[in-house]
């Protein structure tokens, strides 16, 4: 009896503390996105209402896209990572923070299963985000090293560029209705379809497992919080920062090659829909970005299929974002998800041809 309540006397502090943390993570987060992302967007979304515009495109006129060259890599990446710094750093400050200040039994009982019941809690979690995928990677990431599920994990990274419910409002005022229905319908099922699916290509974990490891998921973890964070993000920057700066370059440098000028006749036609499928796929942009890089091109003439693929291609995921998040998921999930993205975003530009 003894050993009983000196046990019970030794876990109510421990309680206290997590509950502490975990209020404390709530807090970071809703300061940080109220500053990165809520407040700059309901600035945006009355620009977007008055003026049916929300800036220009990132990627200039067709005719003014530099040929591949450093100055192009360098002036995209510039422009780039003007847009989404504060948002970046803040991505990586969650990542870390998620991982010593959330309970490791409270993320596995609740997204630590295969099952779409997990998949479509982190899904609803992702949608306050608002992150582009490079922004969410590092969350995902320390979400995965937390032991969340694959499908999980992906849907809340995906969720967050893909169904960002400013972008679909700013989508509504500044192209139509119809844009906003054909990325809601293709988001969702990419968002919650494809991420549970992905489960299939991870190891499967045996249910009795995970409570095994939920029960002996230590109470209290080893070192102090101070030291553990620094410890947390500073793996994070030391692999993240470098990957993600070469890659953006990278894609800065080829930008002409991935969306080159069309002819009237080519404009809509099913090669070019297929061609911007995989461009946008791969491609980098800041958040809601792709708006204004389709209202550009369809002003120059590009045709609602290539447009509509555009849509769910250009956010949903891209190469820096991949190789963000690759040394946390099997090679068959990250290529099942691009390829996944790709044929989502083919259909979606087939039923733009049609509804756009």
């Amino acid at each position: 009896m003894a050993q009983v309540n000196s046990s019970l006397t030794a876990t109510q502090p421990q309680r206290k503390k997590t509950v502490v943390f975990a209020i404390i993570f709530i807090l970071i987060t809703i300061i940080g996105l109220s500053y990165v992302k809520w407040y700059p967007y309901y600035n945006k979304s009355i620009l977007a209402i008055t003026t049916h515009s929300i800036g220009t495109s990132i990627l200039g006129e067709q005719a003014d896209m530099p040929s591949v060259s450093w100055d192009s890599a360098w002036s995209y990446a510039l422009a780039y990572f003007n847009a989404v710094w504060k948002a970046a750093v803040f991505g990586i400050i969650l990542g870390s923070l998620v991982q010593v200040l959330i309970p490791t039994n409270w993320l596995l009982k609740v997204l630590g299963k295969t099952s779409f019941g997990s998949t479509a809690v982190a899904g609803l979690a992702s949608l306050p985000g608002m992150m582009c995928t490079c922004c969410a990677a590092p969350i995902a990431v320390g979400l995965r090293k937390k032991n969340v599920s694959v499908g999980a994990s992906l849907a809340f990274w995906i969720g967050n560029p893909t169904l960002n419910p400013a972008t679909l409002i700013f989508m509504t005022f500044v192209l139509s209705w119809k844009f906003t229905a054909l990325r809601l319908v293709f988001g969702l099922i990419l968002t919650f379809g494809i991420s549970y699916l992905a489960n299939r290509f991870a190891p499967r974990a045996n249910p009795a497992d995970l409570e095994k490891m939920i029960e002996k998921t230590e109470t209290k973890a080893k070192g102090s919080f101070v030291s553990r964070w620094m410890k947390s993000i500073g793996n994070m920057i030391l692999y993240i920062v470098p990957t993600y700066i070469l890659a953006v370059l990278v894609m800065g440098a080829v930008r002409v090659w991935l969306f080159p000028q069309l002819s009237d006749a080519a404009s809509n036609s099913l090669i070019a829909v297929i061609g911007f499928a995989i461009a946008g796929m791969l491609f980098v942009i800041p958040t809601a970005a792709e708006i204004p890089i389709i209202q550009t091109f369809m002003s120059f003439g590009l045709g609602g299929g290539p447009a509509g693929a555009l849509l769910l291609a250009l956010p949903s995921i891209s190469l820096p974002s991949l190789l963000l998040v690759a040394k946390s998921y099997p090679k068959k999930v990250l290529f099942f998800v691009a390829g996944s993205v790709v044929v989502l975003s083919i259909l979606s530009g087939i039923a733009g041809m049609f509804l756009l």
